[in-house]
């Protein structure tokens, strides 16, 4: 029998066109969840929805910009107006600029990966945090932080690990902040996972598989589902006493 941690809770998952994100969606919806799917791009939200639909369960897909304040509350109005609250969030939404040493980094990147991966994140935590401690049953929230960062750095990722890191951290001054509020606050950080960010430019699938035999204690990339799993665990009740951790999802690689 499937486990239905979620049922008839509404939850948000920011950047759920793709990998992570779409992972994290069907996980919840199919543990009973409405899923409000959001990001810039509308025709793979429409994809996830339909996903989430075929399986039997029920989404709504809002396209919104997170480096936006309007956007970002307009989306919390949404889910809260079509489902009738906002139990879950996950905020999912994040890029990777540069490949390149900091001295060659332009400004365009940096800016883009710090309004994106931080700011994004600040103003959806703002909006979720806001709209869960005006709920009788608060919240739960999870935020998609990275090994890079906190955990590890490697050459040409710096500003992406600068903005990691400062999820990680905003995570948990956030989760001090509103746990007295009923909103529970925590993050996840993969590692290499099995999704574009992953593979190195020209790499195959083959090629990713072959290097992380080499590079990783478990020998391979985590699949999509496993890293959706942690999300789920933090966000539901068999974490009800998990606050401001930052929940390592890497094969080994920063043990």
């Amino acid at each position: 029998m499937t486990t239905r941690r979620f049922t008839d809770r509404t939850a948000l998952v920011t950047g759920a066109g793709s990998g992570i994100g779409r992972a994290v969606a069907l996980a919840l919806a199919a543990e009973g969840a409405h899923v409000v799917v959001a990001g810039r791009a509308r025709g793979p939200l429409d994809e996830t929805a339909a996903l989430v639909e075929e399986a039997g369960g029920k989404a709504l897909a809002v396209s919104a910009d997170v480096t936006r304040p309007a956007d970002v509350d307009a989306l919390v109005a949404a889910a809260v107006g079509h489902f009738g609250s906002l139990d879950v969030a996950v905020n999912n939404a994040g890029v990777f600029r540069g490949g390149v040493p900091v001295a060659e980094l332009s400004e365009q990147d940096w800016h883009t990966q710090l309004d994106i991966n931080v700011t994004g994140v600040f103003l959806a935590l703002r909006a979720e945090v806001r709209q869960m401690r005006a709920q009788p049953g608060g919240g739960a929230i999870v935020n998609i932080a990275s090994t890079f960062g906190a955990h590890k750095r490697s050459p040409g990722a710096a500003a992406y690990a600068a903005t990691k890191a400062a999820v990680s951290a905003l995570t948990r001054g956030a989760a001090l902040d509103h746990i007295g509020d009923g909103v529970r606050i925590n993050a996840v950080s993969p590692g290499a996972t099995a999704t574009s960010m992953s593979l190195r430019p020209g790499e195959t699938e083959a090629g990713r598989a072959e290097r992380m035999r080499g590079e990783t204690p478990l020998g391979r990339v985590s699949a999509v589902a496993e890293v959706a799993a942690a999300v789920l665990y933090l966000a539901s009740d068999d974490a009800a006493s998990v606050v401001g951790t930052d929940l390592v999802v890497d094969g080994g690689q920063t043990a």
